[in-house]
């Protein structure tokens, strides 16, 4: 089980079971939405709770995909495709340990002028099997 919250606290997770790899994206909404690029996990949305809804608010960034953070300090928490059965949940979020790592870099063709990956794992100019 691993837990995780908002700065305040307001908002709060659980997910049962072991944690996939993440994964960061460097597409300029993930760099505006985290104020640098997102690193995440996908999980099926059956195996986490949210608590603090009074406190989260959702955000279309698109037709097809919404952000959850908390409207009390501003923390960005969630990235829900609503129509998909999993949920991206933010690293930075978690408490402790996670026991993932990073495996993937999508979307490096938008990344940040200001900074280079240099972890050794592989990279994508766009998400693996798109045009």
């Amino acid at each position: 089980m691993h837990k995780g919250s908002c700065l305040c606290g307001e908002v709060t997770f659980v997910v049962q079971g072991d944690l996939p790899k993440a994964i960061s994206c460097h597409c300029s909404k993930c760099r505006k939405t985290t104020g640098h690029f997102e690193a995440g996990v996908d999980v099926k949305k059956s195996s986490v709770i949210i608590s603090g809804e009074a406190s989260l608010t959702w955000y279309f960034s698109s037709a097809r995909v919404r952000r959850g953070f908390c409207s009390t300090c501003g923390s960005p928490m969630f990235f829900d495709p609503p129509e998909a059965d999993w949920i991206g949940l933010m690293l930075g979020a978690f408490d402790g340990p996670t026991g993932t790592k990073i495996a993937e870099h999508i979307f490096v063709g938008n990344k940040g002028d200001y900074y280079d990956i240099c972890d050794g794992v592989p990279q994508y100019r766009t998400v693996p099997g798109e045009l």
